[in-house]
C-alpha cells in the first residue's frame, strides 16, 4: 500500500516495485480507481460476459486477467465503490472471482500494489472503506514523503526537468541562480513534483536564455486555503522531529520524546506511524 499525497509519484514507485521483482519481465496493469464510472469499474476490474448488461455486446477480459503472472497496480484505491470492495476482497485472500455475467470462477496470481492518497483509517472511521480490506491491503505500507519534506531533492529534481524540456523544445539552459533555487526550494509544494514539474517547464518555454528564469511567482501567500490548513500537520510533524532529534529519537522512559510532549509512547508511535515520520538510518 503506497500512501501519499497527490504528486508525489506513488505510481513511479509502484513501477518500481514491478521492475525491481520477478514479475518484472510482464508488463504493470494499471487501473485508475479514480477515473473510471463506478458502473463500469467492476467490468473493467473484473471482466464481463457478452450480453451481461445493456451495450455488453461482446466478451471482455478484465485487468485482473491480464494481469495473470504480474503486477496490478490499484491506482488511487480509497475511491473504489464500498459494492466492489468486498469483491476485491475475496480475489486478494482466495485468488479467484467471477466475470460480469458468469457463474464460472476464475483462478489468478497478481501481485496487488495499491496507491491512496486518502487517510484510509479515516475513511474506515467514516464508514466509506471496508476495514477487513484496509488490513488485507495495509500489509506493507510506503508512505511517500511530500517535496516540502525534501528540500535537498529539488535542486536535483528542478535540474532533471530542465534538462528534459530543453531538449524536448531545443533549448540551451544552462544554469540556475542560487536566488532562483532557494525560491524553489522555500516554497511548500502543495502540488509537489508535479506542481515543480509544471513550474519548471513554463519557465524553459519562456526562458529567452541560457540562464533559468521562473515564470511565476511563488508566493506562499497566494496558496488556496487548503495548504493552510495542512500546515497544522506540519506544524505537529515539525515539532515531533525536533523532539525525537534532541532526544537521539529515544521515545520511552524520562527524558525521552514522549514524555517531553506529553504522550504515551505508544501514542506517539502512532502519531509517527501516521505523519510518516521514520528515524534515519
Amino acid at each position: 500500500l503506497i500512501l501519499g499525497e497527490t504528486g508525489t509519484g506513488k505510481e513511479l514507485i509502484a513501477a518500481a516495485i514491478h521492475n525491481m521483482s520477478p514479475r518484472k519481465e510482464r508488463a504493470l496493469i494499471t487501473v485508475n480507481c479514480a477515473a473510471l464510472p463506478a458502473n463500469l469499474i467492476e467490468s473493467e476490474l473484473f471482466g464481463r460476459e457478452k450480453g451481461a448488461f445493456t451495450g455488453a455486446d461482446a466478451r471482455r477480459v478484465g485487468r485482473f486477467e491480464i494481469a495473470q503472472g504480474s503486477t496490478l497496480c490499484l491506482d488511487e484505491i480509497g475511491e473504489l465503490p464500498l459494492e466492489l470492495q468486498a469483491k476485491l476482497l475475496r480475489v486478494i485472500q482466495h485468488g479467484e472471482f467471477e466475470r460480469l455475467g458468469s457463474s464460472q470462477t476464475t483462478k489468478v496470481d497478481v501481485r496487488i500494489v495499491a496507491t491512496t492518497n486518502r487517510d484510509l483509517e479515516e475513511e474506515v472511521r467514516k464508514g466509506r472503506f471496508r476495514q477487513d480490506l484496509y488490513y488485507r491491503l495495509n500489509v506493507f505500507p510506503i508512505t511517500v514523503p511530500p517535496l516540502r519534506q525534501r528540500q535537498e531533492d529539488i535542486p536535483l529534481l528542478a535540474q532533471a526537468f530542465i534538462e528534459r524540456y530543453s531538449r524536448k523544445l531545443g533549448k540551451q539552459i544552462t544554469s540556475v541562480q542560487k536566488k532562483t533555487m532557494k525560491t524553489l526550494q522555500d516554497y511548500p509544494w502543495p502540488g509537489n513534483v508535479r506542481e515543480l514539474e509544471s513550474i519548471i517547464e513554463r519557465a524553459v518555454i519562456l526562458c529567452p536564455g541560457p540562464v533559468l528564469q521562473l515564470a511565476d511567482k511563488l508566493d506562499i501567500s497566494s496558496l488556496p486555503m487548503s495548504s493552510a490548513i495542512r500546515t497544522l500537520e506540519e506544524v505537529e510533524r515539525n515539532q515531533i522531529r525536533k523532539i525525537l532529534k534532541e532526544t537521539r529519537w529515544r521515545i520511552e522512559g524520562k527524558g525521552g520524546a514522549a514524555a517531553i510532549l506529553g504522550l504515551n509512547p505508544s501514542t506517539l508511535r502512532a502519531r509517527m506511524h501516521k505523519l510518516g515520520i521514520l528515524r534515519p538510518k
